[in-house]
């Protein structure tokens, strides 16, 4: 038996064939990229202001220099004479006056000022290839007016329903849209933080005057601010006795529906926004204590209250007359401590929580079920008490508030009821509206027709389906922070910032 001495040959591959290699595999990863991007996924950059503050164009970055808020002020290149779409340098002297969303300080910067790029989103592109989108998703879409474009803003209807937007809520055939609840949280806006007061009150540039603690006790009620800690208010008086604390919209922020993000000069002609959240901790130093907030809407008066035997109530007013909506016992083992109430009054519904508890009425779907539409007549805010009890962490904030017209219509008053509608989309139709509703070019103000295929034309105010992109999923790119002072691009991430873009859900707020 013989064994071969020859050993294998293995020659090393030539300079070519490695190239030859390298080339094939820069072409398959292009073409893996290039599909991935065309059907897949892809990312975009948000050019305006119209989904703020959801999503931010490029913006201007301030902090109240009287009570500390943060807040964004958008960028209008034209203003400055850029061209659209511009983004803003960093040695930007910023020409307009904004408010400050919390304490209404009317803040002017005569410099230059932090500046952010706008949001960069990832968008989920094959997703509505094979499901139907759902109502509240933030959708890409091109433009029906020029197709080359592409637009973002927040979907409120679909095929073959009837939208109609009244006093700032979205109704689908009739009966009111309730936003899911991680899209409500991203849309309530501040009114006023007890916590956050200004450090120079006596300046008269808080909305024209000098600033006072908007909370006010009623007439004959009990209510004590201590000198040395402004933000709490306490009560010691008899368990039989309410107490009231009422919100005055002539010295702090009014309920208009207004944007920090937006231009002042339209803010006395925007409408009033009557869903609202009132939130606090409260400290009940006795058994007999009680605490309880109220919100009004229209004519009726909503009131919810916990008292001390664990009565927790939602009851109506009208006219005096009283009215319980809702009631529970619970436990009430919190004497002593520090606990979260919240009350709630958001698309008819009403929520009432206190610590671990939570209280809730429906008071119904249709346009009337809270009584004659009044959107002229401004909310009321109370705080209730009795017994020994101290607050703090106060805070107001309003829902979104969708407007049925803008401008010069708000100023003619040419829709005094605040009603758009009815609409009704036909097949493949969808109708679309900016969270900056004040701001926000949408299917509500397209005046022409969409703009087809082949001199084929779409209905105006519509989206066709065929130019639906797909769904904005992740902020992956926020406002970077800037390595050095004239760098134009935030090239250090901003971590904390990351987030989801929330949208459509089975479940109501």
């Amino acid at each position: 038996m013989f064994e071969s001495t020859e050993k294998e040959n293995i020659r090393p591959k030539s300079r070519a064939a490695e190239i030859v290699n390298t080339i094939e595999w820069l072409v398959t990863a292009f073409i893996l990229a290039f599909v991935f991007r065309a059907f897949v996924m892809e990312a975009f950059r948000i050019p305006t202001g119209s989904m703020a503050d959801t999503l931010k164009g490029a913006h201007f970055q301030f902090r109240c220099p009287q009570c500390g808020q943060q807040y964004d002020y958008g960028f209008v290149p034209e203003s400055y004479g850029l061209r659209k779409d511009s983004l803003p340098h960093p040695s930007l002297q910023i020409k307009s006056t904004s408010r400050c969303p919390n304490c209404g300080s009317y803040n002017t910067s005569n410099g230059t000022s932090k500046i952010g790029n706008g949001d960069r989103i990832l968008v989920l592109k094959c997703l509505y290839q094979f499901f139907e989108p759902k109502r509240w998703d933030v959708i890409v879409f091109k433009d029906p007016l020029d197709p080359k474009i592409n637009y973002i803003k927040r979907l409120i209807a679909k095929p073959g329903e009837t939208v109609e937007i009244i006093d700032g809520d979205i109704y689908i055939d009739g009966k009111i849209a309730r936003k899911p609840p991680k899209v409500q949280q991203e849309l309530w806006m501040p009114v006023y933080n007890n916590d956050m007061q200004p450090v120079k009150p006596n300046h008269g540039v808080f909305n024209g005057h000098r600033w006072q603690q908007p909370f006010r006790s009623a007439e004959g009620s009990n209510w004590h601010i201590d000198p040395q800690n402004p933000t709490r208010f306490t009560l010691d008086t008899p368990a039989d006795k309410v107490n009231t604390l009422f919100y005055d919209t002539n010295l702090g922020n009014n309920f208009r529906c207004t944007y920090a993000y937006n231009n002042i000069s339209d803010y006395r002609n925007m409408e009033f926004c009557s869903d609202l959240k009132v939130s606090l901790y409260a400290q009940l130093q006795s058994k007999n204590a009680s605490v309880g907030a109220g919100l009004s809407k229209y004519d009726t008066k909503y009131k919810a209250m916990v008292t001390g035997d664990g009565q927790m109530t939602i009851s109506s007013d009208i006219d005096g007359q009283t009215k319980i909506l809702a009631q529970k016992q619970i436990n009430m083992s919190v004497v002593g401590k520090a606990v979260a109430v919240e009350f709630i009054n958001v698309d008819h519904k009403l929520i009432f929580n206190f610590a671990k508890d939570k209280l809730t009425f429906d008071l119904g779907t249709e346009p009337n079920s809270v009584g004659e539409i009044k959107p002229q007549k401004q909310a009321k805010l109370e705080i209730y008490g009795s017994g020994e009890l101290t607050l703090s962490h106060l805070r107001i904030a309003r829902d979104s508030h969708y407007l049925s017209v803008t401008g010069e219509n708000r100023k003619n008053n040419s829709h005094g009821q605040g009603i758009c509608g009815p609409f009704k989309l036909n097949k493949d139709e969808f109708f679309v509206c900016g969270d900056n509703s004040p701001n926000s070019y949408d299917s509500r103000l397209w005046k022409n027709k969409g703009i087809g295929n082949k001199g084929r034309f779409f209905r105006k105010g519509v989206v066709p389906r065929e130019y639906l992109v797909g769904k904005a999923l992740f902020v992956y790119w926020p406002n970077g922070f800037r390595p050095f002072p004239n760098s134009r691009f935030g090239l250090i991430p901003n971590i904390g910032q990351l987030r989801l873009i929330y949208g459509g859900s089975d479940k109501e707020f």
